[in-house]
């Protein structure tokens, strides 16, 4: 099948085809003579796998990761739970720091009369030299305990 095809059936666009195809997430594919990309079931059945995987979050590296052990049959499971594990850290992390800024929003916004007067304490915040409490500030929580973005 041909790149519009496969991206039809594996719901990934052509142009993420091309990329997974050049950053080596999916192995180079036959060409015609033309120079058009020949597809197999096996490629499609790969792609909808690293769609589900973009899906729940995961990065392109992580998702090298788990294609390589997705056809390694000799894999031990606790290598894929790691990653997911991880993965599950990371989103519990980004979960608080967007709860801590809607709460932070949420705080300035109830401070604003909203009314037709130009004096709005959520503009003034922004403006303020002072920096915004920690917990409401996403990139302290991105370089917290870990150290890592």
């Amino acid at each position: 099948m041909n790149i519009g095809q496969a991206a039809s059936a594996s719901g990934v666009s052509a142009k993420m085809i091309r990329y997974y195809e050049s950053t080596g997430l999916i192995p180079k594919t036959v060409r015609t003579e033309a120079g058009y990309r020949v597809y197999s079931d096996d490629d499609v059945h790969t792609l909808r796998f690293i769609r589900r995987a973009r899906d729940l979050g995961f990065s392109v590296e992580q998702i090298a990761d788990l294609v390589s052990l997705w056809r390694d049959r000799d894999r031990a499971s606790k290598d894929v739970k790691a990653i997911a594990l991880g993965h599950v850290d990371v989103l519990e992390r980004k979960i608080r720091e967007l709860q801590e800024m809607a709460s932070t929003l949420k705080h300035l916004a109830e401070h604003c009369c909203g009314d037709s007067r130009p004096h709005c304490p959520i503009l003034e915040e922004l403006a303020s030299e002072e920096p915004l409490p920690v917990h409401a500030r996403a990139e302290d929580a991105r370089f917290g305990a870990l150290g890592k973005a």
